[in-house]
């Protein structure tokens, strides 16, 4: 399995997946309980393109990574960027932490804030947007650390065993995020 640390964090960093991923990535696609967490629907994520062959993945998922443990080197989860809206440089986020080893503590807050660092600093974003199922508290408020804004609900959105959930639209923009660590590294790249 080959990594790179492409934007490190505190607990995590950020590598372009490897075909060493699809594995695992194909695992948590089929894992019904992480599907729910992710506020995904109980069908095979986008990201399962990765276990046809790395050169067929969606044109939306240019901007895919895998988070990666800082201090085992272990794929955890990944995240993306997709369905970029180039003219309002505007995005939408996707994460999973397919190991549920790594919940509750913290790897998705610090993979988000990297995710985001990646596209206000480098793809220069000025908007991503996510949907959260109304029930993932635990979610909603990691988002809402990062610095996401409730902006509305969708009622009823989405049903999942028989009953209907209401969808959490949450948006940040670049201004409210703060200093990207990318502008810091460009910063002290000058100085040399």
């Amino acid at each position: 399995m080959t990594h790179f640390r492409r934007l490190c964090g505190e607990r995590c960093y950020l590598s372009p997946p490897d075909e060493s991923d699809a594995e695992r990535i194909k695992a948590w696609d089929n894992d019904l309980e992480v599907l729910l967490a992710a506020s995904m629907d109980g069908v095979s994520t986008p990201a399962s393109a990765l276990y046809r062959s790395p050169d067929q993945v969606p044109k939306m998922l240019d901007h895919m990574m895998m988070i990666v443990d800082l201090e085992t080197d272990t794929s955890i989860g990944w995240c993306a960027l997709f369905c970029q809206i180039a003219v309002n440089r505007r995005a939408s986020l996707g994460i999973i932490i397919g190991d549920k080893a790594y919940w509750g503590r913290g790897y998705g807050e610090d993979a988000v804030r990297l995710t985001l660092d990646y596209g206000f600093g480098v793809l220069g974003l000025n908007s991503v947007e996510l949907g959260v199922y109304a029930f993932n508290r635990r979610a909603i408020r990691c988002y809402e650390k990062v610095g996401f804004r409730e902006i509305g609900v969708r009622r009823q959105a989405r049903v999942v065993g028989g009953v209907a959930h209401d969808v959490v639209a949450m948006d940040i923009l670049a201004s409210e995020f703060g200093e990207c660590a990318i502008a810091q590294v460009l910063d002290q790249s000058k100085g040399d």
